[in-house]
Formats: C-alpha cells, structure tokens, sequence
C-alpha cells in the first residue's frame, strides 16, 4: 500500500478473484499522486470486516461475487460506507448496470475498459459525479421514477390505516402464531370483529393472511407501539 497524503483518495477494492485484485492493487499503487490503496476484499462479509472500509473515500465493487450479485447489497453499503460506490463489472447485462445505479452505485466501469478510463472513473465519482453510459442514463430515470412511485403508492397504504388497524397490527405482530381468539382478547374485542378489521387491512395494504400482514408490517415498521 502507499503512503496516506490528505490529497489522494483513499480506495477500497473488493472483487472474489485474488489474482484481479492483485491487479488493481498494483493499478492503484501506480496513481499514487492521485490515490491510495486501503485495502482489498474478496466479498461483502469480508468488506464489512475491514475497518480500512469505513475509512474509503471510493469502493471499486465487483458484481458477481463468486455468482452472487453484489448490487442487492448496494443499500446496506450505502447507509454503512461513507464511502462512494463504483461498479467494476464483467457483466454485459445492460439492465444489471441500471439496477446497480438505481441501488446506489456512482458509476459503473465494465472490466474491458482501460485502466485509465477505470482511474478516471474513480476521480470523477470521487468529486461527485455519476460515471455511466449515456445509454443507461434514461433507463435509470426510469427505474428511479418506479421506485419512487412504488414507494409514494406503499406510504399511501399506510397512511390509510385508521389507529384502531394500527392497533390490530401491533397485537399481531406481539402475538404471532397465536390464534385469533388471544389476539381478540388482547384488544378486547371479539374474534369476527377482529376478522373484519384483518380483511380490511389486508385489503388496504395489498397483503394475503397474517403471515404475509407480520412480514410486511416488520419490514416497514407499521403498527402502533402500545396496545
């Protein structure tokens, strides 16, 4: 590794195949009146594990860690890393490279690119810019409007529930795998109303039963915290 200057931009390499890395160590090594190299991954476990991580200024992240895809791990990356992601991928998935961009990613440098083009790229994202093909730029946008309307149309559901659904919610989230006649009881009312309220929740918010109602009520934090 090189010398740590205030100037440089410190880069973190992950990629599952070491004789790779060894090649972009050495890469790294040699811009070092540009940047330095912290350290080197072969997974996202390992990543995690490296405290030299935390302290990147740019990740250079392969996608197909060793046949998994990296890019569902771009949001955690992204809330634990200060650091900005770039995408280094054999892939030739044109919609992967969309996905990656739309989860987080920066940029997204394919492997049969230049080292120069690569060094660039991690300049550029480094100084806050998106490095991608003005191909994949509308592709993007539209992956991002999607999601933003998925989630405008999810948060509507939600905000629909009146206090006594979000009560309803919380009693069988505290008593899961219970049977209808305890979670009735803890809201002292009986068990039809307590279907009828379960139907009308599972109407409005797009669910089937009360597993799918715990799963969808733990992953977005719904329900009223007292019973």
């Amino acid at each position: 590794m090189t010398t740590c200057t205030t100037n440089t931009i410190g880069v973190f390499l992950v990629d599952d195949h070491r004789a790779t890395l060894w090649g972009l160590e050495r890469l790294i090594d040699s811009a070092s009146d540009r940047m330095r190299l912290l350290g080197s991954a072969t997974s996202i476990d390992e990543l995690l594990a490296t405290p030299a991580a935390f302290d990147a200024d740019v990740l250079v992240l392969d996608l197909d860690l060793g046949g998994v895809d990296a890019s569902v791990a771009l949001p955690e990356l992204g809330r634990r890393l200060r650091a900005r992601i770039l995408v280094l991928t054999g892939y030739r998935d044109h919609d992967a490279q969309c996905r990656a961009v739309a989860a987080g990613a920066r940029g997204v440098v394919r492997k049969e690119e230049s080292v120069e083009q690569l060094l660039r790229a991690i300049e550029q994202v480094h100084a806050g810019d998106i490095w991608v093909n003005r191909g994949m730029i509308d592709d993007i946008m539209g992956l991002l409007k999607g999601q933003r309307a998925e989630h405008d149309e999810r948060d509507a559901r939600i905000a629909g529930l009146t206090q006594k659904e979000n009560e309803v919610i919380a009693a069988v989230l505290r008593h899961r795998g219970a049977k209808s006649l305890v979670i009735a009881e803890s809201l002292g009312i009986s068990e039809h109303t307590l279907r009828n309220h379960l139907t009308t929740i599972y109407h409005k918010l797009g669910v089937h039963g009360r597993l799918e109602l715990y799963v969808y009520a733990k992953e977005h934090q719904i329900g009223a915290t007292n019973p």
